[in-house]
């Protein structure tokens, strides 16, 4: 390559350099809005009252709490409640809706997880719902779908 024909295409890198720069810069100066979260940011508001008086006895029942390493905060998973001596329904409840879907609230984790592989469930070590019949597992949608999508 001779070094005209050098010089040449180093002109034209920086003349097409010096006028994209500008549209960098004002591109910078005025920020679009932030991209949406996946799913579209949705949070269900769900009732407490509801929580403490349908879900937290199906726990309860079906011993979902802290006991060994299950739902205490150990290495498996990411779901914590409270121990069965020192019964928290706040610091539960917290933790329940944080494992549900306002998007597809069929799919809620706290859902397909304690539902049996067979019924349309995901893996997890216990299986305390059969079918999606279980009055444990209705009790538990139901208070999923009364929440309100925001």
């Amino acid at each position: 390559m001779s070094v005209s024909h050098a010089n040449a295409r180093r002109a034209a890198s920086l003349l097409i350099a010096s006028l994209a720069l500008p549209g960098i810069v004002d591109g910078c100066s005025h920020p679009t809005q932030p991209v949406p979260p996946p799913g579209g940011g949705a949070t269900l508001a769900l009732s407490f009252e509801q929580f403490e008086s349908l879900v937290e006895p199906v726990l309860v029942r079906h011993g979902c709490d802290a006991t060994g390493d299950c739902h205490g905060g150990g290495i498996r998973g990411s779901l914590e409640l409270s121990p069965p001596g020192a019964k928290n329904a706040r610091f539960d409840f917290d933790q329940i809706a944080l494992q549900t879907s306002a998007t597809n609230r069929d799919a809620s984790p706290v859902l397909t997880e304690p539902l049996a592989l067979a019924a349309g469930g995901t893996p997890h070590a216990v299986k305390p719902f059969a079918s999606i019949s279980d009055s444990g597992y209705v009790a538990i949608h139901g208070w999923i779908l009364a929440g309100v999508a925001r």
